[in-house]
């Protein structure tokens, strides 16, 4: 290879740049689909021993996506990763995204189905997605020194949060009910929400239950998913979602040993669409109340969730 192979590749890519620009100039909708290479140990761009620098999108691709914003036609961006990327250079600028990870063997099908409207999206991000490849988000799990503040210079704020997503309709949730607003640190209460479909199409609710902890011995995460009911709704449909949650949920380790107790004091379950705090539809403020009691292996963990 001579001097001018590098040169050669480079207007091989500036050509392919050109012709996805003239074919997406010419279409109605600009469907463009980025992502990883599966592969071990340096064959891929994602896969066991396929580290990442940083969170930009692998290659050109960047360039690409560019490349087809600029020709103003609307861009529907699908991505296959094995890893979530930074996407907040394109934030607002994209008729829509689907983040699909790697799906598998029946994924082309299942994600033809959703841009094409066969299918209701209704899945939700397990993961944050960051908005930029050095500000990069905590877990959803974050205690409040891991949110934006004034201890660091870098926002870590995720574009989209850990329990993001949207499908082709809208839905209102109507103000919950609590049986007890005082439950005993032994004790459980139930929370009921009415959902509603808003919309004129089929679709999934996911409704999220968050625990936030005001005070406690230890740093807690600021919000804490400890329940969630998926909703199928027709349009117009409604349907009462019933949450039994136990005090054994708000249990928490206070030290090296691992002791895990439930206090007495206050607590708030946010029902929300997301773990960010602009998705909190509801709050429901409890108070435990009674001794300091002491929780083991046997604690309840799951919070019973009925759809009626």
């Amino acid at each position: 290879a001579g001097p001018g192979s590098a040169g050669a590749a480079a207007l091989t890519a500036e050509s392919r740049l050109a012709q996805a620009a003239r074919m997406a100039a010419d279409a109605e909708v600009c469907v463009a689909v980025l992502g990883d290479r599966s592969g071990l140990f340096g064959r891929g761009t994602s896969g066991e021993g396929c580290d990442a620098a940083d969170l930009e999108l692998p290659g050109e691709q960047g360039a690409l996506l560019d490349t087809l914003l600029a020709t103003g036609t609307p861009v529907v961006l699908v991505l296959l990763t094995g890893r979530p990327y930074a996407l907040g250079r394109w934030s607002g600028l994209l008729a829509g995204a689907v983040q699909a990870f790697f799906p598998g063997e029946e994924g082309g099908p299942a994600v033809a189905g959703v841009l094409g409207g066969r299918v209701g999206p209704s899945g939700r991000l397990p993961v944050s997605v960051p908005y930029a490849p050095g500000g990069q988000p905590w877990t959803y799990l974050q205690p409040p020194l891991g949110r934006r503040s004034e201890a660091s210079t870098v926002d870590p704020t995720p574009l989209f949060p850990f329990g993001h997503g949207l499908t082709y309709t809208s839905f209102a949730w109507e103000r919950p009910e609590a049986d007890a607003a005082e439950v005993p640190t032994d004790g459980e209460t139930t929370v009921r929400l009415t959902v509603r479909n808003t919309g004129d199409r089929a679709g999934t609710e996911v409704v999220q239950l968050y625990l936030h902890d005001p005070v406690a011995r230890t740093a807690r995460p600021v919000a804490r998913l400890v329940g969630y009911a998926r909703v199928p709704l027709g349009p117009g449909d409604s349907a009462e979602v019933h949450f039994t949650f136990h005090a054994d949920l708000a249990a928490y380790p206070v030290d090296r040993d691992g002791t895990r107790i439930v206090e007495p004091g206050a607590l708030e379950l946010r029902l929300a669409a997301s773990s960010a705090d602009a998705d909190v539809r509801h709050t429901v403020p409890l108070t435990l109340t009674g001794p300091e009691r002491r929780v083991d292996h046997r604690r309840r963990l799951v919070c019973e969730a009925r759809v009626k």
